[in-house]
């Protein structure tokens, strides 16, 4: 799993730059004041608009590996099952296995 960008308060007056860029590019942020979270930042796009900030979080920290599917799924409010919808409908895949490690899981699965 990635980790978020962290700013602390005066980052954020001397990289805002850098922040909104990140953004720009879907990335979460944390912004602490004396060294605790006190903020988070969520990039503002449509998908935000259309499912709401808890859903938009739990696809963007899933998509970026920061979530497994249980995490997101609990922080979106909605059942594994549904989460696995939300992603289909986000076109985001809900299993990322390089081939040699699915061939790996079919092998434990059989």
């Amino acid at each position: 799993m990635g980790s978020l960008n962290v700013f602390s308060a005066r980052d954020v007056r001397q990289r805002s730059g850098e922040l909104l860029r990140d953004a720009e590019h879907g990335r979460l942020a944390i912004i602490t004041k004396h060294g605790r979270p006190a903020i988070l930042a969520v990039p503002f796009d449509e998908r935000l608009v259309e499912v709401g900030i808890h859903r938009a979080m739990a696809l963007r920290l899933f998509e970026q590996r920061q979530a497994t599917l249980v995490q997101a799924a609990r922080l979106a409010a909605v059942t594994p099952e549904e989460f696995v919808g939300l992603l289909g409908a986000a076109g985001i895949p809900a299993v990322d296995y390089p081939p040699e490690e699915l061939d790996d899981e079919v092998g434990v699965a059989s």
